[in-house]
Formats: structure tokens, C-alpha cells, sequence
């Protein structure tokens, strides 16, 4: 079973969330940080180009052998779609055609969710947006985890399950924690998910439709490039609840890993983030940080100062305050 947690309860704080009043100090110091603001004009060409592969994957996977499909799932096909999954994350911010075009951005958001398999980006940002604007409360922000998945996976064997359930806490947690009445654009998505999903079974076959979702569900899971969701905001030192990873996987994330950039300015696009950091070292040098996402990993489990306990949350304060 391992060792127990440390921990017995979150961490509370009693204080604004920290990334408003730091983009106004930063703002102050480095104004020219404001000409970052946009959108990035090279994104649709690059998630549309993944959107591409995949596609393409679809023949090739059609006569593979069950073993070669949860391989290749897991090594590639999951990886595409993790980043597919953090483009549409990009795209909730209206990254990839700026806040004067919404529904361009939605349009493309269904289009990049095509290989994912699963609904999920008008979703996506309708929780996401108030993860930026209320982090860490307790109700509202539905990237915490909630006190039954912190009591149950308390020891070394549960983190190791709870990381490679991650996808489920991901997909259910907001439905049971902050459950809201489906928008018309998530039954647009779904409906153009669901048609997508029909065309590539009669024409490919259950395996390749196995593929693309098992795919996406394992790197949401125990894989590298899913350390970024414990690396993001799990308290790894006290008192820090948003941290940064400048590995080489942010080269396939479009820059998620620059976290605390990211909650500063989320106006500004992913490939734009490291110029921020350089921009304004001194916020970010001095703050830790993590440089493996996969010793991120490691560390969660083993660590028993570290586990779903190990979160800042704020007592609900409600969407009207």
C-alpha cells in the first residue's frame, strides 16, 4: 500500500488568488508585455496539421493487431491528442483567432476535438474561464480535487490509481462538484462528435475508434505529458499553489508548462509565454518551479508530503461576489 499521506486537509487560505494582483505589479513594471496580447497567427496551421496526422492515422491503424493499437495509442496517438486537448485549451482563451471572432474559435475548438473522441470543447471552457477567475475555490474551480478522491487516495497505491484515473476525475468531477444545464454550442459539439465518431467506425472499424479515445484517455493518465495537470497548481512548496515547467515537452503543449505566465496573462498565446518570462525574470526565476513533468510524477506518488491533499483552496464565495 505504501506510506500515508501527511497531510489531513487542504491548504486554506484566506486571501485573493494571487495572479490578478501580479499581473497588475508586473503590468506596471513592463507595460511592453501588453503587445504580447492577441493571438497567435501559426496556431490553427499547427493544430490543424495534428488534426491532419490523425487522420491519417486512421488508415494506418485500421489492420492493426489489438497490442499495436493501445501501443501506438499510448506513444503517439495519445500524445497528438493531449495536444489537441491543450489546443483546445488555447482556444477556450480565443487564441486562435482572437476575442473579436468568437465563434471562429468555437468552430475550430469542435474541428481540433474531432480526434479526441470525446466532447469536450465548449466544455472545456466553460469551467476553465472560472479555474482563471476563482482558482482554488472550493465549489467553482473544478480542477481541485474533492475531499472523497483526497481520503481515498491517501497512501502510495491510491495516488498511483487516482493518477491513472485522472481522466475520469477530469470528465465527472465538474458534473458532481459544479453541475450546470448544457449550452446550445456543447449539443453543436456533441452532435458533430458523435457524427464524426459514426463515419470513422463504418468506415475504419472499432479499432481505430478505440485508438483515438484510448488514446486520449491515456495520456490524460500516467503518462508524461499529463504531469503537467499535478505540476500546475499541487502544493510541491508551501504556500505556492501555481507553478511553471520550462522542460522540452512544451514544445508539443503549445507552452502549458509556463503556468505561471499562463494565470498571469491568459490573454497572451502559448508561444508567446516565453517571451513574458524574459521579459520579466524576477517574477519567475525566484518561484519554484519544475523541469520533469515525469519526476513530477514520481514524486506525487512516492512523496508522502504530496498528494489530492496537497491543493490551496478558498472557503466558496459564489459566482455574484
Amino acid at each position: 500500500m505504501g506510506q500515508h499521506v501527511s497531510r489531513t486537509d487542504f491548504e486554506w487560505s484566506y486571501t485573493e488568488e494571487p495572479h490578478a494582483s501580479r499581473r497588475k505589479i508586473i503590468l506596471e513594471k513592463y507595460p511592453q508585455i501588453k503587445k504580447l496580447f492577441g493571438y497567435d497567427p501559426r496556431f490553427k496551421w499547427v493544430a490543424g496539421s495534428m488534426v491532419l496526422a490523425q487522420f491519417a492515422m486512421l488508415f494506418v491503424m485500421k489492420d492493426q493487431s489489438w497490442k499495436m493499437i493501445f501501443l501506438v495509442a499510448y506513444f503517439f496517438g495519445g500524445v497528438i491528442n493531449h495536444s489537441l486537448e491543450l489546443a483546445c485549451h488555447e482556444i477556450a482563451h480565443n487564441l486562435a483567432f482572437g476575442h473579436a471572432r468568437p465563434m471562429a474559435n468555437r468552430l475550430f475548438g469542435f474541428f481540433c476535438n474531432l480526434p479526441i473522441g470525446l466532447p469536450m470543447s465548449v466544455s472545456f471552457k466553460k469551467y476553465h474561464l472560472e479555474h482563471h477567475r476563482y482558482q482554488g475555490d472550493e465549489v467553482i474551480d473544478t480542477d481541485l480535487p474533492t475531499l472523497l478522491e483526497a481520503k481515498l487516495f491517501c497512501n502510495t497505491l491510491g495516488k498511483f490509481i487516482w493518477v491513472c484515473l485522472q481522466p475520469l476525475f477530469y470528465i465527472f468531477r465538474p458534473l458532481i462538484v459544479n453541475p450546470k444545464p448544457p449550452q446550445k454550442l456543447e449539443i453543436v459539439n456533441a452532435i458533430i462528435q458523435l457524427i464524426f465518431n459514426t463515419i470513422v467506425v463504418y468506415f475504419f472499424g472499432w479499432k481505430v475508434m478505440v485508438y483515438l479515445i484510448v488514446g486520449s484517455l491515456l495520456a490524460m493518465g500516467l503518462h508524461p505529458v499529463a504531469g503537467h495537470f499535478i505540476s500546475e497548481h499541487y502544493m510541491f512548496a508551501k504556500g505556492f499553489e501555481t507553478y511553471s515547467y520550462y522542460g522540452p515537452l512544451n514544445w508539443i503543449t503549445f507552452n502549458v508548462g509556463y503556468h505561471n505566465e499562463h494565470h498571469d496573462f491568459p490573454a497572451v498565446p502559448g508561444r508567446y509565454l516565453p517571451e513574458v518570462k524574459r521579459i520579466a525574470p524576477e517574477f519567475y526565476d525566484t518561484i519554484p518551479q519544475h523541469t520533469s513533468w515525469t519526476k513530477v510524477l514520481y514524486d506525487f506518488i512516492t512523496d508522502p508530503a504530496i498528494g489530492p491533499y496537497a491543493r490551496i483552496k478558498r472557503k466558496a464565495r459564489g459566482l455574484d461576489s
